[in-house]
């Protein structure tokens, strides 16, 4: 198969192309580097996967901004044979679309995205530049150039204000409390129309707090181990009574590649976590153990946009793939913060 992922040099991305480069898959990688996070770490995710040669930033900009170097260049893996990079903008519409007419891709996994809750209340336009446009710019490249399935990813934010527990397909994804969250229900709305007007095979992916080694330095985990590292204060907000679904990357890359092969005529919804919400006092408690130092904590009411809790139904997709999770918070953190030695320390 031929296939294009978006978002290679980010965490999910950057797993998901080492699962399929070696299941001998011609693979495609997209992303635009930006800095919305320390964009070293997303050059040496490329470069574990054998990406070189692609220049980074020189001078200071403004947190999110894309750099415009070495844009449209194809740098081939040294590691992979049948894997290519290529630095390009969602937003590009006219580069999208020759991108597809050129590689003629019969999948598409497309997880790029401006992600982050907090910030989409400080930077709300590139939430619509990256989500919405870029988006857009996929399903119009795959009504033009067909393909046999996209798969997208999607957020446990669309949830919103829901208040039933556990969060189920079926229930309601109209509250969403962040801009966030509104642009990946944008994303579900505007896929589900694509699959209607234009018979287009795509699913969507409800991911709930995906976490682990190459993992993402804007989230908790990341930013408590630094912290803890470094002895400098972590913000606990609600009190540490918030409670998230941590759902560790090797569990979910072997299933996104089953979704993949598995394309339906009708749009369709999955959530993809672990089940099992953990209190984030627990979670602190868990990762001081793993990293033998104790953090000191600042105590913080909730913080807007934030969920109180998140906790996947996961059935519909445990049908369809047998997913069942196997990696438990105490593993996937002491795995992590193995990484986090070796890469930060």
């Amino acid at each position: 198969m031929k296939i294009l992922i978006t978002g290679t040099a980010g965490f999910i991305g950057f797993h998901l192309v080492n699962k399929l480069v070696q299941e001998n898959h011609e693979i495609v990688g997209l992303d635009n580097i930006n800095n919305y996070y320390d964009v070293n770490l997303k050059y040496a995710r490329l470069k574990e996967a054998g990406i070189g040669q692609v220049s980074e930033k020189k001078k200071a900009s403004p947190k999110g901004e894309v750099s415009s170097a070495n844009t449209g260049k194809r740098i081939k893996s040294h590691k992979f044979p049948n894997y290519t990079f290529v630095k390009l903008d969602l937003a590009d519409n006219k580069a999208i679309l020759n991108l597809f007419k050129k590689e003629k891709f019969d999948y598409v996994v497309h997880l790029a995205a401006q992600a982050g809750v907090r910030y989409s209340l400080e930077n709300p336009h590139s939430y619509i530049d990256s989500n919405i446009t870029g988006f857009l710019n996929i399903l119009e490249a795959c009504r033009n150039f067909p393909v046999k399935h996209l798969v997208f990813a999607s957020s446990s934010s669309v949830y919103g204000a829901n208040k039933k527990i556990p969060f189920s397909e079926e229930d309601r994804t109209d509250l969403p409390v962040s801009l966030y969250g509104v642009t990946k229900k944008s994303n579900e709305l505007m896929a589900s129309a694509y699959n209607h007007l234009f018979n287009i095979p795509v699913t969507g992916l409800r991911f709930f707090t995906v976490y682990g080694p190459w993992g993402r330095p804007d989230m908790a985990y990341f930013l408590f181990t630094k912290a803890i590292f470094d002895g400098k204060k972590i913000k606990v907000f609600n009190n540490g009574k918030m409670k998230r679904d941590f759902t560790y990357i090797d569990d979910i890359i072997p299933v996104i590649n089953v979704v993949l092969t598995k394309p339906t005529s009708n749009f369709t919804m999955y959530n993809i976590g672990h089940s099992k919400p953990v209190e984030l006092g627990y979670f602190i408690k868990t990762l001081e153990e793993k990293i033998g130092k104790l953090a000191i904590k600042e105590f913080l009411p909730m913080q807007q946009g934030d969920l109180e809790k998140t906790f996947a139904e996961t059935n519909k997709l445990k049908k369809l793939t047998g997913f069942n999770p196997v990696t438990e918070l105490d593993k996937g953190l002491e795995n992590f913060v193995s990484w986090y030695k070796k890469y930060e320390r």
